[in-house]
Formats: C-alpha cells, sequence, structure tokens
C-alpha cells in the first residue's frame, strides 16, 4: 500500500539548489520533505564548482613551479601525477558530500524520500512505486546535465563531459575541449598547467555573454599559457584511429584535421525535467525555448503550487545563487510574497586566470539600454601596489555610473574580482552614489585601493551640490 504524505513544501531534487530550498523553509517552520535518486549534495552546481575549485588548486600548484622567474625563482616543470591528483579532488568531494548527507537533513527536520518523482496530476507527485506527495507547494530542483551535440563520429571514440572528466586519472596528451564556454575555459587551463597539450573549439566567440573587455583579457591569458583557442569554428566529423582522435574541423572555406587524445565535450547545459510528466501537473514549456519550463519572475510555473530553482529554472550553476533564489523562492511559494527574481543583481563568477566577476548592468547591456544616460569609470590593476608586488597588472575594474551618480553595475577581471564584486553588490542593493567609494578605508597594499580610485573619479566628475556652494561662499566672507 503506497504511502501517503502531506508536507507544506516538497523539493524534487537534494542538489544544491533543492538543499537551499529546504533549509530555507524549515527556517519559517514548515514541513519539508525532499525527493533525489542518488544522493543528497551528489552531482549538483554546488559539487561541480567545488570539483572545479580542487582541481585548479592543484593545477596552480604545478603552475607556481615554472612562473617564478620574474621573482627570481627558479624552478623545473612539476612531475604530475593525474592519480594523485583525482585523489585530492575526491577527498574533497567525499567531505563535501558528508556536510549535505542524510543525516543532516534528518537533524533539521526534513525527511528524505529515495527514488524517481513524478508528476501524477496538478496536486500529486510518485516517487517510485510506494509513495505519493501531495503538498501544498512544490519546488522543482532536478539539476541540468550537459548537453550532448550531434557530432558524427562522437560515440565511436571515448569522450569526457564536464562531470566525468573529474573520475580521470591518466594523463591526457592532447585534450580538445569542444566549448569554450566558462567551464569548458576552466577546464582547459587546469588541464594545460597540470601538462597536456589543449586546444579548444568553440562554432561562435569564446565567453560571448560577458563584458568583450573583461573576456578578452582572460583569453588573452589563457593563450599566454598556451591554450590554443580556436573561435568560429565547426566540428564536421570524429573519427577513431589506431593511435588517437581525429577531429575533421571547418573554419569559414578552410578544412583541416587536429590530431587528438582524449575529447571534452562542454557544450553547455540542459535542465532535467523529461521524466517529471510535466504534462500531468499542467506545467509548460517557454514558447522561446522548449528545453526551458515557462516561469513568471517570482520562478512559479503555469502550475500555480509549482516554483523551479536554480539550473531547473535555466540559471547559472552557482552556489551564491542557489541561497539568494531558494530564499526568494520559499517566501514567494510559502508566504505568498511577490518577490522577483533579478539575475542581474547576483554577482556573477567565471573562474578563469584571471577570474571576472560581474554584477548589475554591463557596458555593453547598459549601451543597449540606456544609451548614452550612463557613465563608464575604468582602474587598471597595473595602478594596484597590490597587484605590482604580485605582478598582477593584467586586469581592470570597470563601474557603469548612472546619470543620478548612482551605481549601476560593475564589472572585474584580475585577482581577487571574486572579493571585490561583494563591495559592488551592497553598493547597488544600498543604491549609493558612486562618489561614496571614495570613503571606503581600503588597507594598503590591497587591491580593495582600485575601488576607492574608481570613487574618487566619481567623486571629481560630481557636479557640486548647490549646497556646499552656498555655504562655502558664506564661510568666504566670515573671518
Amino acid at each position: 500500500m503506497a504511502t501517503t504524505l502531506t508536507p507544506d513544501l516538497f523539493v524534487i531534487g537534494a542538489g544544491a539548489s533543492g538543499l537551499a530550498a529546504a533549509f530555507a523553509a524549515r527556517r519559517l517552520g514548515a514541513s519539508v520533505v525532499v525527493a533525489e535518486k542518488c544522493e543528497p549534495g551528489g552531482i549538483s552546481p554546488r559539487t561541480g564548482a567545488l570539483a572545479l575549485s580542487a582541481l585548479a588548486a592543484a593545477a596552480e600548484k604545478a603552475a607556481a613551479t615554472v612562473s617564478g622567474e620574474p621573482f627570481g625563482v627558479l624552478g623545473e616543470p612539476a612531475k604530475v601525477s593525474l592519480r594523485k591528483v583525482h585523489d585530492h579532488v575526491a577527498a574533497v568531494m567525499r567531505e563535501n558530500a558528508a556536510d549535505d548527507g542524510p543525516a543532516r537533513l534528518a537533524a533539521a527536520g526534513i525527511e528524505l524520500v529515495r527514488g524517481h518523482a513524478r508528476f501524477t496530476d496538478p496536486h500529486t507527485v510518485h516517487v517510485g512505486e510506494e509513495t505519493q506527495v501531495r503538498a501544498r507547494r512544490f519546488i522543482i530542483a532536478t539539476g541540468a546535465s550537459p548537453v550532448i551535440p550531434n557530432l558524427p563520429g562522437l560515440f565511436s571514440v571515448p569522450w569526457f563531459t564536464a562531470e566525468t572528466i573529474f573520475d580521470n586519472t591518466r594523463k591526457l596528451t592532447h585534450l580538445v575541449v569542444i566549448g569554450a564556454g566558462p567551464m569548458g575555459l576552466e577546464l582547459a587551463l587546469c588541464y594545460r598547467r597540470l601538462g597536456a597539450e589543449v586546444t579548444v573549439l568553440e562554432p561562435g566567440a569564446a565567453l560571448s555573454h560577458l563584458d568583450p573587455e573583461l573576456a578578452e583579457i582572460a583569453l588573452r591569458r589563457l593563450r599566454d599559457e598556451g591554450v590554443a583557442l580556436r573561435e568560429n569554428v565547426v566540428v564536421v566529423a570524429i573519427h577513431a584511429r589506431s593511435q588517437g582522435i581525429g577531429i575533421d574541423i571547418r573554419s569559414g572555406e578552410t578544412a583541416s584535421t587536429l590530431d587528438a587524445s582524449h575529447i571534452l565535450v562542454a557544450a553547455g547545459r540542459s535542465a532535467n525535467l523529461g521524466d517529471l510528466e510535466l504534462d500531468a501537473a499542467k506545467i509548460r514549456r517557454a514558447k522561446s525555448d522548449v528545453a526551458a519550463l515557462a516561469l513568471t519572475p517570482s520562478l512559479r510555473t503555469t502550475n500555480p503550487k509549482v516554483y523551479a530553482i536554480g539550473e531547473a529554472a535555466g540559471h547559472a550553476p552557482a552556489a551564491h545563487l542557489a541561497a539568494i533564489e531558494a530564499e526568494l523562492v520559499v517566501r514567494a511559494a510559502l508566504l505568498g510574497e511577490p518577490r522577483r527574481y533579478d539575475p542581474a543583481s547576483v554577482p556573477r563568477l567565471t573562474l578563469t586566470d584571471p577570474p571576472i566577476a560581474e554584477i548589475g548592468l554591463s557596458e555593453p547591456i547598459a549601451r543597449a539600454r540606456l544609451k548614452t544616460g550612463f557613465t563608464v569609470l575604468r582602474a587598471s590593476y597595473a595602478q594596484s601596489d597590490a597587484a605590482r608586488a604580485a605582478r598582477g597588472g593584467m586586469g581592470v575594474v570597470k563601474l557603469i555610473v548612472g546619470r543620478d551618480g548612482r551605481v549601476l553595475g560593475a564589472g572585474i577581471v584580475g585577482e581577487g574580482a571574486a572579493d571585490l564584486i561583494g563591495l559592488f553588490s551592497l553598493a547597488i542593493t544600498a543604491r549609493l552614489p558612486a562618489a561614496r567609494l571614495a570613503d571606503l578605508a581600503a588597507p594598503y597594499p590591497s587591491h580593495a585601493e582600485l575601488v576607492r580610485r574608481l570613487g574618487e573619479q566619481a567623486a571629481a566628475a560630481a557636479p557640486v551640490s548647490v549646497w556646499d556652494q552656498r555655504r562655502f561662499a558664506l564661510m568666504r566672507i566670515l573671518p
């Protein structure tokens, strides 16, 4: 006989987004049930970011042995054991899995149900064959999976995705990465530093979703480190050879063949929605993209009882984004608060080297929306003593300032970008004038000095207030 559960909230998926929503609901005192067919905290945006960070840390250690000459520190290329690099990443992941395991859910009063979840009507979800759930509200947090492009011959050779490559324990002689999005480029740089020859193939422009000025600095560093980046290239066919893999490519009218030892497919991700039987719940897909859900600004689906979050809602895989979305969705679902999800208000981080961080309006978006109603301020890392000391002068901080002087957006490419973007996030949230950044008491030396420099630029360009003009005129006539 099937068990029927009637919680306040039922979450489908126990990745980063699903767990964030579950804990947010428990903080409100709601009863919560979570369904997961794998392990809680398993293959999720948080796991992917953490695994990448662990791999990047190992790659940085390898690169440090050959990048010390400008500092007077000479060394030979490091001897890399991919088996031990794998073990390092796996150890980090095991620690993370323990943090998000069933015991933590039980301690928080969250009931975990194992199995595949599917809607049977607009108010009911069945999990496996033994459990049905009729909740007040539902959240779809099923995450996403790598998109596998239709490339002739791909399935005739071994290949990695941005998830399976973390299981690799062997040296990769020549890794060809198909896709120049953030994850593809981040992994390309890691494996280049770990000793592989790396070529990246992109049918369009690399990092096309980012401010071109910021992206170009990161891409220049990538090329300087030996990654062969080939843009506007189409993969025509892939074929196995007696030794290695052949990849036929075309750029314009020019055709050629690459010799590769391994392939990494990093052509994007698509929401895991196919097994949910959404039609039974009267949940419609987006008209502009049949692979995505039709969502309101509060991330509610066409079924008023069902919301979506994280990659299932078509958003970027980022742990900090999961927490923000979870709070918004849970309060909208359980408290009826009319909240809107604004992706521009959330910091966006790309872990290239140097990293890129953005928030609010970028320069291209501001130009499209505001025409000339904004100002761009810049501060180069070459102006920072902290960057000079570390020979990290390749970078820039950009500030988008509106006509009223308020900060509308910021973009950073350079060391410490992830930390600096938090200051601009606060400025945008608090609706601060850009000139107020000049009041920042930045320690010396630090990259935060660049924020203060931008504030000084804004203050110098701002007109003196009428009140200050009158006050000064009065003070001039006083003894």
